[in-house]
């Protein structure tokens, strides 16, 4: 399936310059042994990064971690040179944005209200919304698709809609720095790709410096530029897919039976499960 790029005549111009965010040897845990365990990254301006790994791999504490909301307990997270503990809330509100794997949004409010929201850390200190914040908040629903949805109360909406109100939120801070924890939840296959080629689109053409925590390793290894296989809180491979998806690194991440093979089209890895029995024998 070809999933075309959304039209971009109207997307707001990001208002930051583009920023880098470093972790260095970071380590967390919460009562027992580190969920997140000497990890090292960059992100940087213009790349779509890929964090995979099975679960409790440490994935979504360290979207945390680089976000702010928790503190490293050894090790140090830096936004342009900046220990991330020197910048306000409101600071890094306006550089970095977070799509949570699952947030919690106000049922009574409407989609235009959420996605508002976004806007908070730009605002003065009456705390109003002008008509430029208006706009850009009209606009990323547009980008992500859920304008016809503007009026509708978030109790109201699917699974999949509710994500894609919480992406256009975070486009609404017009931020240098996306952090995106399975962002395609709840989602179908047709939003799926249409969200992770907007997301590698952004990257590409706005210059922000994106990580995406992905669940669906085809996915990852099909639009990320770069992947960061994470397993028992420690980064296990890290480079491009094909360096990183290969059968015997995602067998023993995974502890799964697995092939890995060739896309026809990009040449990019694929994984599909390793079939046994009368399954392997049976017809299509």
């Amino acid at each position: 399936m070809n999933t075309p790029v959304p039209a971009v005549e109207r997307v707001p111009a990001l208002q930051r310059g583009p920023a880098v965010l470093r972790a260095r040897d970071v380590t967390f845990a919460y009562d027992g042994p580190p969920v997140v365990n000497g990890v090292s990254l960059e992100l940087v301006p213009g790349r779509l990064i890929g964090a995979i790994g099975p679960n409790g791999a440490g994935k979504s504490t360290l979207v945390r971690l680089l976000s702010g909301l928790l503190r490293p307990q050894a090790g140090e997270i830096t936004l342009d040179g900046r220990p991330l503990t020197a910048w306000k809330r409101r600071e890094l509100g306006q550089r970095i944005a977070v799509v949570p794997q699952s947030p919690v949004l106000p049922e009574t409010f409407t989609t235009a209200e959420v996605v508002l929201l976004g806007r908070t850390p730009h605002l003065g200190l009456l705390g109003s919304e002008k008509a430029r914040d208006r706009e850009i908040a009209r606009q990323a629903m547009e980008r992500v698709q859920v304008w016809h949805l503007a009026n509708r109360l978030i109790g109201t909406l699917s699974g999949g809609e509710r994500q894609r109100v919480v992406v256009a939120r975070a486009l609404a801070q017009e931020p240098s720095i996306l952090l995106l924890d399975e962002p395609t939840t709840h989602m179908d296959v047709n939003h799926q790709l249409g969200l992770i080629v907007l997301v590698r689109h952004l990257a590409a053409e706005y210059g922000l410096a994106v990580l995406a925590v992905l669940h669906d390793l085809n996915l990852a290894s099909q639009y990320c530029d770069e992947l960061l296989l994470l397993a028992e809180g420690r980064v296990v491979a890290r480079g491009r897919p094909s360096e990183v998806i290969t059968q015997e690194r995602i067998s023993q991440a995974y502890h799964a039976d697995v092939l890995v093979m060739t896309h026809p089209q990009t040449g990019r890895p694929i994984v599909v499960p390793e079939l046994f029995g009368d399954l392997a024998r049976a017809d299509a």
